[in-house]
């Protein structure tokens, strides 16, 4: 019982209390610009709506993979944060077959070109680059959440569309049929009638079918059923709101690869360090300046080539700044874009429904031909239908742009 107990107790103390974990990662991104943007972005899912009660559960399941690489490189980071102590360590050797000679080497570090320096800041880049990658793949898996959602979603309304044109239709079957019998039609009407049943048959099955598949899809993602959700999401959101994610992670790339040239340019270049044995037979503390390499003809070359390094790296940034402009201004317009299709896509199908309200009128009064009203309908049909696909589209599109922006979940929770 004893030992139980004990090692629940040194369990709990390897832990860090939410306290010490809330201080520390404060720390992190007070020495942090892109962290501190991270933490303070907010998602632009509405509390309650629809897409926010997907991506709660969605979010809840996530194996978070990069979560670990968060880890890792956090870890690294605090053991470069203690790189400038002196280094020690046992040196133990067999002089001959009876004596064994033990010794503690010692080594301080007194100047390497900066090499430490770049250390602590490589690990502090890597830290970054972990956590720019983290948002990226909860805002990733987020947006692919609710691809699917709007899916169903779409598909769902396409059942409902087809179902309705299933029913008119099967009343314009079954008054052509009459017709037919009392020889008033031709049989070759009935039979287009038919054929467009058969039809609208089909793509109610796809449509069916879609949805199950969908929904199947994003159930599995999630921690609960997501059968019941319904509805979309207005969503407010604009490329001013935040910086891109591509841009951040070029941003902290840019920071590591320039550590990383910095700690190689140090390795070219002799060092001075203090360092010795203690113990039996020790040498005792002495200076000692080294390279990691020696120096060539080629030394110069190498030198030029990392700050050549350093500056490749800022202008990946410029790049990567003008490569998500480009592709933000692209979502935006094409959102400002279906957003006035929808609103014509919606006056067309109230035009639609208008003239179909007109021939059914003239088909009472004996005025009009069934063929001329099933025609009419079928083009109020059409415009339901492409109202419905703009609609959807171009909530995707806004879903895009926010995913670009890293605004899909909260980044203090991520």
């Amino acid at each position: 019982m004893s030992t139980g107990e004990g090692e629940a107790v040194s369990m709990f103390a390897m832990q860090k209390s939410p306290e010490k974990q809330a201080i520390a990662r404060q720390k992190e991104a007070a020495n942090s610009p892109i962290i501190t943007d991270l933490q303070a972005r907010r998602s632009v899912l509405p509390s309650g709506s629809p897409f926010a009660q997907v991506a709660g559960p969605v979010l809840e399941a996530n194996s978070r993979a990069a979560e670990s690489e968060l880890k890792s490189a956090r870890l690294r980071a605090a053991a470069a944060n203690k790189n400038w102590l002196p280094q020690i360590g046992p040196n133990i050797s067999l002089t001959s077959l009876s004596d064994i000679v033990a010794q503690i080497i010692v080594e301080q570090v007194l100047f390497d070109n900066g090499r430490k320096k770049a250390e602590r800041a490589f690990a502090k880049a890597d830290v970054e680059v972990a956590a720019v990658m983290l948002a990226d793949d909860t805002n990733e898996r987020v947006l692919t959440a609710l691809g699917l959602y709007l899916d169903v979603a779409e598909a769902r309304e396409r059942v409902t569309l087809e179902s309705r044109a299933l029913k008119d239709m099967q009343q314009f079957e079954w008054i052509m049929n009459e017709r037919v019998k009392g020889g008033v039609s031709d049989m070759s009407d009935l039979n287009v009638i038919r054929s467009k049943l058969s039809e609208i048959n089909a793509n109610l099955a796809t449509q069916q079918e879609a949805a199950a598949t969908a929904l199947a899809e994003l159930n599995a993602m999630s921690t609960t059923p997501l059968n019941m959700v319904s509805g979309l999401t207005n969503l407010e959101v604009g490329m001013a709101q935040a910086t891109p994610l591509a841009v951040l992670l070029a941003e902290a790339e840019k920071e590591r690869d320039i550590a990383a040239a910095t700690m190689e340019r140090a390795g070219l270049l002799p060092g001075l360090t203090a360092g010795g044995t203690l113990g039996d037979g020790g040498s005792g503390i002495g200076l000692n300046v080294s390279s990691d390499q020696l120096l060539g003809l080629g030394t110069g070359a190498s030198l030029q080539a990392i700050e050549a390094t350093k500056e490749a790296a800022g202008r990946r940034v410029s790049q990567a700044q003008e490569d998500s402009n480009r592709n933000l201004s692209r979502l935006e317009s094409r959102a400002g874009a279906l957003a006035r299709q929808v609103g014509e896509a919606a006056k067309l199908t109230a035009l639609a429904k208008g003239n179909l309200d007109l021939f059914q009128q003239q088909y009472d009064a004996g005025q009009r031909q069934v063929m001329d009203v099933v025609g009419v309908y079928e083009t109020f049909a059409a415009r339901q239908t492409a109202e419905v696909g703009l609609k959807y589209e171009l909530a995707l599109t806004r879903l895009e742009l926010a995913r670009a922006l890293g605004l899909l979940a909260d980044g203090s929770e991520i």
